[in-house]
């Protein structure tokens, strides 16, 4: 899943998946120098493929998703892709994508090409209402294509290029690490206000089981 494009080429040979250095020298990367895949993205595409929230993919999971996308796939390919397992399970697919070491790939190009599989440098309309209606998103009127085409083409020349898509990407990448680091501070805030929570009761026993024991105290010198 992670060496291999789901067109079946190697991603270090020039196949699909191969960008050029420019475009290459522009992907995230790990610690390890592979693609960098983040733990939203990651649960992000596995909620894409558990199609029944049962907590695990399966191949036919796979086979129903991507088959809108890649019509000829051999079994053998989503076998592959499944690290040749039947079902793998979010954890699963975090140790597979986490620290993989795959350099020589573009994976916004590569997924540009599924919904460009003639290779024409731009995405037709009827192609889009296609994948959208093939994923599940019931009948795309033309009025949803017309705001899914201005939605997706970013610098507004009319069509939807790979630069648009890019473009598209990185804004929601953005958006989505800016969530991340909101949910983030949220989390501190909260950790932080539970412990001054807890001090505070902790002072307040203190306090408390101190009065107590002046009060015995004062009571056996009176005694």
């Amino acid at each position: 899943m992670a060496t291999r494009s789901p067109a079946g080429k190697k991603v270090a040979g020039k196949g699909r998946g191969k960008g050029n250095k420019d475009e290459l020298a522009d992907i995230r990367r790990n610690s390890k120098g592979g693609v960098l895949v983040t733990e939203a993205e990651i649960k992000a595409a596995f909620d894409f493929f558990d199609i029944d929230n049962e907590g695990k993919i399966t191949l036919q999971n796979l086979r129903k998703r991507l088959g809108v996308f890649y019509k000829n796939m051999p079994t053998k390919e989503y076998k592959f892709l499944m690290n040749n397992k039947n079902e793998m399970t979010l954890e699963d697919l975090t140790d597979l994508l986490m620290d993989n070491e795959v350099k020589d790939f573009d994976p916004v190009a590569e997924a540009f090409k599924a919904y460009d599989p003639d290779s024409n440098g731009v995405i037709d309309p009827e192609m889009l209402r296609h994948i959208f209606q093939g994923l599940g998103f019931g009948d795309i009127t033309d009025e949803d294509l017309e705001i899914l085409t201005e939605t997706a083409d970013v610098n507004k020349d009319g069509r939807i290029t790979l630069e648009d898509f890019r473009d598209m990407i990185d804004e929601d990448l953005r958006i989505q690490r800016e969530a991340e680091e909101a949910k983030k501070l949220q989390e501190e805030a909260e950790d932080q206000k539970n412990r001054t929570e807890q001090g505070n009761n902790n002072n307040n026993s203190e306090e408390q089981n101190q009065e107590e024991n002046a009060g015995t105290h004062e009571g056996d010198q009176e005694a």
